[in-house]
C-alpha cells in the first residue's frame, strides 16, 4: 500500500503539480498543496499502514524489541510517534525526487529550445547578410564595366568574362556553408583584376598569398567587403589606387592584412560602412571565439588585420 501511494505521489507531482504550479511561478500554492498531501499521507501511514506493518512482524521479534526498549532508558525518553514518522520520510524522498527530476527535465528542454531558436535566428541572419553582400558586389562590378564601356575600352570583353566567372562562383559555390579557401582567394583575385581594368595606374595594387591553401575551408564571401572598401576609398578621381593585400596561411590559421591609402574622402552617409558592418556581424556569428579583427586608421592610411581559425572539414549545408 505504501508503495502504491508513493507511485501516485511521484507521478502526480511530476506530471501536474511541478509543471502546472511550481514551474508557472505558483510557488505558494504548490507548497500549500504539497504540505496538505504530505500531512494526509503521513496520517494514513501512522494510523493505517504502520499497524498493518507491525502485525506482519513475528511475535518473538516484537517481544524482543519491547524488552530491549524496556531495558534501555534512552528508548523510553523518545516519544513513540518518532518511530511512526520514520516510514513517512519515504514520501518526502518521493516528492523531492520527482520535483528535482521534472525541474531538470524542463530545464534541459528549455535549453535545447533556446539553442534551436538561436541557431534558426543565426541562420536567418547569415542568409540575409549573404544576400546583402551579393548586390553590393554586383553594383560595384557593373559600375566598373560601365566605366570601361563609357571610355569605349577594348577591355570590356575581358571584364565581362571575369565578371561571369565571379558570378558563377557566387551562384554555385556560396550557397554552401563553407568553401575552399583556394576558391575564395581566386574570387578576390578576379575582383582585383576587374578593378584594375578601370584604373589608370595599378602600380600600387598588390596581393600576395603565402602558405598552403588546399584542404582549407572558409565562410564564403567573408573577405570581399575588406577589398571593396579598400578600392572604394583607396582610389582617387584620377584613377590612381593604392591597395596592398597580404594573406598568410600557417597550419589552420589565416592572417589577412589589407591596407589602402585614403585617397577618396567623399562618403555616402547612406551607404558608408555597410560592408564593414556586414563583415563584423558575420564574424561574430561564424567565428565567435576564433577570430581577431584589428582596424586602424590614420589621416592617410586605413588598415585591417583579420586573424581566424580555418575549418579543415567541410561543413554540411544549412
Amino acid at each position: 500500500m505504501q508503495w502504491a501511494l508513493g507511485i501516485m505521489l511521484f507521478y502526480g507531482n511530476y506530471y501536474y503539480l511541478v509543471p502546472k504550479l511550481l514551474l508557472q511561478k505558483e510557488t505558494v500554492l504548490y507548497l500549500l498543496i504539497t504540505a496538505v498531501l504530505m500531512y494526509l499521507l503521513i496520517m494514513i501511514n501512522i494510523h493505517y499502514l504502520t499497524p498493518e506493518f507491525n502485525k506482519e512482524i513475528p511475535r518473538e521479534l516484537m517481544e524482543a524489541a519491547r524488552n530491549r526498549m524496556a531495558n534501555n532508558p534512552g528508548f523510553r525518553r523518545k516519544p513513540p510517534i518518532f518511530f511512526k514518522l520514520i516510514p513517512s520520510l519515504f514520501y518526502v524522498f518521493i516528492l523531492a525526487a520527482s520535483t528535482v527530476i521534472r525541474t531538470l527535465a524542463e530545464f534541459h528542454i528549455n535549453q535545447q529550445n533556446k539553442i534551436l531558436a538561436e541557431s534558426n535566428r543565426n541562420a536567418t541572419e547569415l542568409n540575409y547578410l549573404r544576400k546583402q553582400t551579393n548586390p553590393h558586389f554586383l553594383f560595384n562590378a557593373l559600375n566598373s564595366i560601365y566605366s570601361l564601356a563609357y571610355k569605349k575600352s577594348d577591355l570590356v570583353p575581358d571584364a565581362i568574362v571575369t565578371l561571369s566567372e565571379m558570378m558563377r562562383y557566387m551562384l554555385y559555390e556560396t550557397d554552401n556553408q563553407t568553401v575552399f579557401l583556394e576558391k575564395e582567394i581566386n574570387y578576390l583575385k578576379n575582383y582585383i583584376e576587374l578593378q584594375k581594368l578601370r584604373l589608370n595606374n595599378i602600380e600600387n595594387i598588390f596581393i600576395n598569398v603565402h602558405g598552403e591553401t588546399r584542404e582549407k575551408y572558409i565562410e564564403p564571401l567573408l573577405l570581399i567587403s575588406f577589398v571593396e572598401n579598400a578600392f572604394k576609398y583607396g582610389t582617387d578621381y584620377k584613377g590612381v589606387a593604392y591597395v596592398k593585400i597580404k594573406i598568410v596561411i600557417e597550419s589552420d590559421n589565416l592572417d589577412f592584412f589589407i591596407e589602402n591609402k585614403k585617397l577618396d574622402y567623399s562618403k555616402d552617409p547612406d551607404n558608408s560602412g555597410i560592408g564593414m558592418n556586414n563583415i563584423q556581424s558575420r564574424l561574430n556569428l561564424l567565428y565567435p571565439n576564433t577570430h581577431e579583427l584589428i582596424i586602424s586608421e590614420t589621416e592617410t592610411h586605413y588598415t585591417a588585420n583579420l586573424k581566424l581559425k580555418l575549418d579543415t572539414v567541410k561543413k554540411p549545408n544549412t
